[in-house]
């Protein structure tokens, strides 16, 4: 039996269903995506690689169900994971309704009002394809500065380094960042937010309704600056959304100045994982506060 015909004998048995049809779906780089029918006349969003055996899908299946919890925005209900599959509620997609833009934020806002007592996650997870490190230590737990370094830019570097794209120009700037990375990232007094922890434009998609469903997170607790600044870096966010947001959940004071440390941690992922131009994007970050 193929690698398919496996996996979808064991959904048939999850679902007490027989699958009729399958249709490809575009978009994802990682892994492969299809919307499967069934007998019953039901619809499934269904992913699956052979080719990144491991625990991909289940941690995104424990973030999705993360991201569920505050009930903010809607989010695809997960229907059974394993480890070479996560299948998922279907959403059809549809067009915004005339205040997508308002409704995305004040509802992201109300996203970031769901936290925890600590900085991380109970697990790690990925960012792309490559691992995300939400387990902290103690101090970490408590200090967002000491986990927003360490397990985010240092981590980032480190992979750098085994992967050939750690210059001494790379290296030279990183150091000079932990000197002056206290004055830079400031605890605000707020507790640590639940985050997507990867949201662009491609990320989110509009449902039947004209509202905004997140999809493939890389969820953790952390400072809410952080999410905002990767909608930034790739588009797909007006100044709507933005001005909904801050009205609904006023960002502290110097967000502005701290959005370039946030992004950075993205870039150095991309720079990971797709080399090119995104070296010297990473450098120009640093150099900001330099």
């Amino acid at each position: 039996m193929t690698y398919s015909g496996k996996i979808n004998r064991k959904i048939e048995e999850i679902l007490n269903d027989k699958i009729t049809g399958t249709a490809s779906i575009g978009g994802g780089c990682i892994s492969n995506a299809e919307r499967i029918t069934t007998a019953k006349g039901k619809s499934y969003f269904l992913k699956t690689n052979s080719s990144h055996a491991g625990d991909m899908f289940i941690k995104e299946a424990h973030g999705l169900e993360e991201l569920i919890k505050p009930g903010a925005i809607r989010i695809p209900k997960v229907i059974a994971y394993d480890k070479d599959f996560i299948l998922l509620e279907y959403i059809h997609s549809g067009s915004g309704k005339n205040n997508f833009s308002e409704d995305f934020g004040r509802r992201f806002a109300q996203l970031h009002r769901y936290t925890s007592n600590s900085y991380g996650f109970f697990e790690d997870n990925y960012i792309g394809s490559n691992p995300q490190i939400n387990i902290a230590d103690e101090e970490e737990k408590s200090n967002w500065t000491k986990f927003y370094f360490n397990k985010r830019i240092l981590y980032q570097y480190k992979l750098a380094e085994k992967s050939g794209n750690a210059t001494s120009e790379l290296k030279s700037a990183l150091l000079k960042l932990e000197d002056k990375i206290d004055e830079i990232v400031t605890d605000n007094g707020e507790q640590p937010s639940l985050l997507h922890g990867d949201l662009w434009g491609g990320n989110y998609m509009i449902d039947e309704n004209g509202d905004a469903c997140l999809i493939d997170p890389a969820v953790y607790y952390g400072n809410r600056e952080a999410d905002l600044a990767m909608t930034k870096l790739f588009g797909g966010f007006d100044f709507r959304f933005y001005a909904a947001y801050n009205e609904a959940f006023p960002l502290p004071a110097g967000y502005d100045y701290r959005e370039n440390i946030y992004k950075l941690y993205h870039v150095l992922n991309h720079l990971n994982l797709f080399g090119g131009g995104y070296y010297s994007q990473a450098i120009r970050l640093m150099k900001y506060y330099l």
